[in-house]
């Protein structure tokens, strides 16, 4: 029997991880619905933007050295997926095998960049310095402040981002090359920088959920393998029919996988992920709160 106290910590730390997947996750479904791939170079963003929030911590100490980072690490990363995309995708954009060759280009970046983590920050696990610390009390259960800020911001960036795409004229082109490419080009709207400003969005996102996994986690040269597999099955799951799909999508997974943790283990929690990701694909395989068409 689980106590009040357990259980509230529980949901607490399960939504904490739904905000950071919601994170993650809409970056790369922004990705999929505008580009119409799959970008495996994600999940080196997120580990690339924690390591270099790290490497600024290792200069300014305290929360000043954490927002720097943290705001230096979004800025790089979004150049680094502003320039892939002329460097991956693009060439092949015209190619009636895009979707496979844009797997091919991404996984071969993610290997590339993992090494240069390697290379540049060795093999020993990192962890960002907190930028506060103590606790919150929640009907009785304590929950870290540095969890309660990171889920705040989290929230706070993905609002600010669907107001991006949804109030201001960038914004717009993007959503209308994510629903007719052909229609948006006859528009006079510039696709390739488009799709440029879609990756590099996307980077800036994951770098952001980097920088708050690195603070409440040790980071490895190999840890961004994670955050892709806990973004694809978000993604699947919640579908990408509107914004705010794979937000709630992350939430349930988050809540799921606290919640396996405690029951069964660390080891069970991503099989009881995929075992729901594959139940949705058998029985509705456009997501929870998705349809057959996608859109932003």
């Amino acid at each position: 029997m689980i106590s009040v106290d357990t259980f509230l910590f529980v949901l607490a730390s399960g939504v904490l991880l739904g905000g950071l997947y919601a994170l993650m996750a809409t970056g790369l479904a922004v990705v999929w619905t505008t580009l119409g791939v799959f970008n495996f170079a994600h999940g080196v963003f997120v580990a690339l933007g924690a390591y270099i929030a790290w490497q600024v911590t290792q200069s300014v100490t305290g929360s000043v050295g954490y927002l720097l980072g943290a705001a230096l690490s979004v800025v790089l990363m979004f150049g680094v997926g502003f320039v892939l995309h002329y460097v991956l995708v693009k060439p092949f954009e015209r190619n009636a095998n895009l979707v496979l060759l844009a797997v091919i280009t991404t996984l071969a970046a993610a290997s590339i960049i993992e090494n240069g983590i390697l290379l540049v920050w060795g093999a020993r696990d990192k962890q960002i310095a907190p930028p506060i610390s103590g606790t919150v009390g929640l009907m009785g259960a304590e929950i870290s402040a540095n969890d309660v800020m990171i889920l705040m911001v989290a929230l706070l960036a993905l609002l600010v981002l669907a107001i991006f795409l949804r109030r201001t004229a960038m914004g717009r082109a993007m959503r209308a090359v994510a629903q007719n490419r052909e229609a948006a080009e006859l528009m006079g709207l510039n696709v390739s920088r488009l799709y440029a400003m879609t990756i590099g969005l996307s980077a800036a996102t994951a770098a952001l959920a980097g920088v708050f996994i690195g603070s409440v986690r040790f980071i490895s040269p190999t840890f961004g393998s994670d955050p892709l597999m806990k973004s694809l099955i978000v993604v699947i799951l919640g579908g990408v029919a509107r914004f705010t799909s794979p937000i709630l999508a992350a939430f349930i997974v988050g809540i799921a996988e606290s919640f396996s943790v405690y029951f069964l283990g660390l080891y069970w929690a991503p099989a009881v992920l995929f075992a729901m990701m594959i139940a949705v694909l058998l029985i509705k395989p456009e997501g929870l709160f998705g349809h057959r068409s996608k859109t932003l």
